[in-house]
């Protein structure tokens, strides 16, 4: 079946077409024909797969047939979204399918000033998209009233557990209308994502793809075992031997993230991270420059990249292995997205081993090796351009930045 085929506005059609979709999902297949017809969907399926769109176009349909022009009728849609990236990206998937509609979409999420949010919510929005943080500031001000929310969205409901907002969803509920449309989407699902999803929705069509390897087809991946020092000079041999690829670098800490961009300055290479550290404009700006190619290096942790779509990278490298087979699949998934091929090479240290049996005994299958001679290993050591006096100056900086940095934390309390 085609989108063409679809009974959905017109509007929304002369959108998808000028994206270049034609024909849905498994996802959007299996999801947009009961959204539509108003019913609970509880649905699960891996990261890339269209997930947005899936709930995006057949709530921009219901909504601009209940539209009444002129008149501003309160918030009818609500998509709760677990990090600002996030949220915003979902806010450009709305713009972009409903641009010929009447519908107005509108995000807010914290680390910017409140005053433009609220104006803008007094001219009236059709659809909200926010994080938990700063929807309940405004809920508790009274400056935002969601009593006639018609259709609630909780997207990477995974992850808003993983960042401990249960309490927060539990207590969104007050505020809602009983009788409303729930759409709970997940990548994957276990036991404390059920139990949430069922006291949340009713009668719900329960939709998983879940194809025999959860890691996307397009992606290539495989893991080499390189230990924790010498990983830096493995990274600046795949950057330097893709000049023109965007490379997604994961690493398990803020810290570590700083880290791996000064080891990169000082051979001649330029990075920049994303992490929770920093303030949204500048995390922002930095996602901009990635998505636009001006940044080829994007050094990033699992909070501030998950469920991100962003386009044509080309490589992504697990610098630390993830603690989690969930943050794996998540991670390789940045890469190959849609019809796009992609590459994924994950650092195993002698410390991750068992992190990394553990990855394999969830993905049901084990990870592809890269076997490295002693002699290519010590060749790659030798050919960097860095030595090994200037890393051990710069461990000692990052320490004593460190020391620092908890004893601020400790004289704050």
């Amino acid at each position: 079946m085609k989108f063409d085929q679809y009974r959905i506005a017109e509007g929304i059609k002369t959108s998808i077409s000028k994206l270049g979709y034609k024909k849905p999902t498994d996802i959007q297949f299996k999801s947009i024909p009961p959204i539509l017809k108003g019913e609970d969907v509880l649905a699960i399926a891996q990261t890339g797969t269209g997930k947005t769109a899936a709930f995006a176009i057949p709530i921009l349909h219901m909504l601009q047939e209940r539209k009444i022009v002129g008149r501003p009728d309160g918030i009818k849609c609500l998509v709760m979204a677990p990090t600002h990236e996030l949220a915003l990206q979902i806010e450009g998937v709305f713009n972009s399918l409903g641009r010929h509609t009447r519908i107005t979409t509108f995000c807010i999420h914290g680390g910017v000033e409140q005053f433009p949010q609220i104006e803008q919510l007094d001219k009236g929005v059709d659809i909200l998209i926010a994080t938990p943080g700063r929807m309940f500031d405004l809920v508790s001000q009274g400056v935002l009233n969601l009593s006639r929310v018609e259709i609630l969205v909780l997207d990477e409901a995974d992850h808003m557990l993983d960042l401990g907002f249960i309490k927060d969803i539990r207590d969104l509920m007050r505020h809602l209308p009983k009788k409303r449309q729930t759409l709970f989407f997940s990548a994957t699902i276990n036991e404390k994502i059920k139990n949430l999803a069922y006291s949340l929705v009713t009668d719900a069509i329960r939709i998983q793809i879940s194809p025999k390897d959860p890691v996307g087809k397009n992606i290539t991946h495989a893991v080499a075992f390189i230990e924790m020092d010498d990983k830096r000079f493995f990274l600046e041999e795949i950057i330097k031997s893709n000049p023109e690829k965007k490379v997604l670098v994961f690493v398990r800490t803020k810290i570590r993230a700083e880290r791996v961009k000064k080891a990169l300055e000082r051979v001649e290479i330029e990075s920049d991270t994303i992490h929770s550290d920093k303030e949204q404009k500048d995390r922002e700006k930095v996602m901009l420059n990635f998505r636009h190619g001006r940044l080829k290096v994007l050094i990033a942790t699992d909070v501030s990249a998950r469920g991100i779509d962003i386009p044509n990278v080309e490589y992504v490298v697990n610098y630390d292995l993830p603690e989690t087979h969930e943050n794996y699949v998540h991670r390789v998934g940045r890469t190959g997205r849609g019809s796009q091929k992609g590459e994924a090479i994950s650092f195993c240290s002698t410390e991750e081993q068992e992190l990394l049996t553990s990855i394999e005994e969830n993905l049901g299958k084990p990870i592809r090796r890269i076997d490295i001679s002693k002699g290519d290993y010590q060749h790659t050591l030798d050919m960097s351009e860095e030595n090994s006096s200037d890393w051990q100056s710069l461990l000692d900086e990052d320490a004593e930045a460190e020391k620092k940095r908890k004893k601020k934390k400790k004289f704050k309390k």
